[in-house]
């Protein structure tokens, strides 16, 4: 499986995310700095939303073969720059979060916000219900 570097605002779903991947049985937990679950690394909320730590955002991914841009539908704010994927020295994807308590309006908004990021492909899931999860994992093989 790729190695993968989470980014995104806090609460999106990225601790949620990899505890799945991992086989884990989800719970929360507030990720304070760099961290490792399974070969995937997990970043803080705020290395996204206080721009002057996006630095550690990238060399993190220097040693990763993909960082995953997620966002969760139901927040009413967009952190990313247009573009942004194009700073990172990987390939960058697009993870749409919590389908299972989204509109398909919220969706179709955050498909369109990763998509000016640069993130391709997008993923749809739901960790909580398994919702897209076949497809991201087929694809992170």
């Amino acid at each position: 499986m790729k190695k993968v570097l989470m980014v995104g605002n806090v609460a999106c779903g990225k601790t949620t995310l990899l505890q799945v991947m991992d086989g884990q049985v989800p719970e929360y937990k507030k990720t304070q700095s760099i961290e490792t679950i399974a070969q995937n690394i997990d970043s803080p909320g705020e290395y996204l939303e206080r721009r002057v730590n996006l630095q550690n955002l990238l060399v993190t991914s220097v040693d990763t073969d993909m960082v995953l841009f997620l966002m969760d539908p139901t927040q009413d704010r967009f952190m990313y720059s247009a573009g942004q994927s194009a700073a990172f020295p990987v390939p960058v994807a697009g993870v749409i979060t919590k389908a299972d308590l989204a509109t398909p309006e919220q969706i179709q908004n955050a498909r369109e916000l990763l998509e000016i990021t640069g993130a391709s492909p997008i993923f749809v899931i739901s960790s909580m219900t398994g919702q897209g999860m076949d497809e991201l994992m087929a694809f992170l093989e």
